[in-house]
């Protein structure tokens, strides 16, 4: 435990240290594991610098800094304080990627729905089997291995994990459950990153931007609207408006002429087709 002087010294020194980077952010531990906090600090260095520290000197060293006020209203619970030079989307992303899945353990909840895949699996013969078949896993011995005899969904979301059910999933190393944290704010510069904000990644904005193209592109065309991208489009449905038009009217034109002698043939010959010929009568022989 630190002494009020060593207290005071710990919050200057930090506030000092804030100071020198660029993105600053309040990270929730909330129910997290503590093996999994320092797996994430140890993994992280040395781009993330965590601050870890009891909720009010965390708030003092908050206070302490006009840059930072907009983070104090995120700063509750249990919590540690994030200082880096990345930006806080690609910070966010850091810290995303270093959740871990977890076993199911029996009465939990299942999050979403579980499914096994048919095939071979590396579990041996034995008890493994009667313990497969009591959480209603179809399994037959091949070649020395157990193997899942057909893909089924073993648990429904929100269902309870009964303890056959959590015993084969650990068998099959299937760890249904996520455990981790994300930034719930970030400053950087005068900016404040919500975690609705630090939500658009990359990807997100490749999708919707796709989706704002592909329908600006159809208004576009639709009122003929000319641009790069919808000319080529535009000039072969008007070419094919223009070619429907000109077999309509039978209008001679060097473009459609041969399809209009073609249109003219097939007419000729379905006519031809629908005329009976009547054949000449045999003249009677002379007497």
């Amino acid at each position: 435990m630190m002494l009020k002087a060593q207290k005071v010294e710990f919050v200057k020194n930090t506030i000092k240290e804030v100071k020198s980077y660029a993105t600053v952010g309040i990270l929730p531990l909330n129910a997290i594991p503590d093996s999994l906090v320092q797996k994430a600090r140890n993994s992280l260095k040395p781009d993330v610098r965590f601050i870890m520290a009891r909720k009010n000197l965390a708030l003092r060293i908050i206070e302490g800094d006009p840059r930072l006020a907009k983070l104090k209203d995120y700063a509750t619970g249990n919590f540690a304080i994030l200082l880096s030079n990345l930006d806080p989307v690609a910070l966010n992303k850091l810290i995303l990627a270093n959740r871990k899945r977890l076993l199911a353990k029996p009465g939990q909840m299942a999050p979403s729905e579980i499914e096994i895949q048919s095939g071979e699996t590396s579990i041996a013969p034995g008890q493994a089997v009667t313990d497969m078949k009591a959480a209603g896993i179809d399994v037959k011995i091949e070649k020395g291995k157990v193997v899942i005899s057909k893909s089924k969904v073993l648990v429904k979301k929100g269902d309870k994990i009964s303890t056959a059910i959590s015993k084969a999933l650990k068998m099959l190393d299937i760890a249904p459950f996520e455990v981790g944290t994300k930034l719930s704010v970030a400053i950087n510069g005068d900016l404040a990153f919500t975690e609705r904000v630090l939500a658009v990644d990359a990807a997100y904005v490749a999708h919707e931007l796709a989706i704002s193209f592909a329908e600006a592109n159809g208004l576009a065309t639709h009122i003929g609207f000319v641009t790069s991208y919808n000319v080529n489009g535009m000039l072969t449905k008007a070419y094919m408006s223009a070619l429907g038009l000109g077999l309509e009217a039978e209008i001679y034109e060097p473009g459609i002429a041969d399809k209009l002698l073609a249109k003219g043939v097939r007419e000729a010959l379905s006519l031809n087709s629908m005329v009976k010929t009547e054949q000449p009568k045999a003249q009677e022989p002379a007497a």
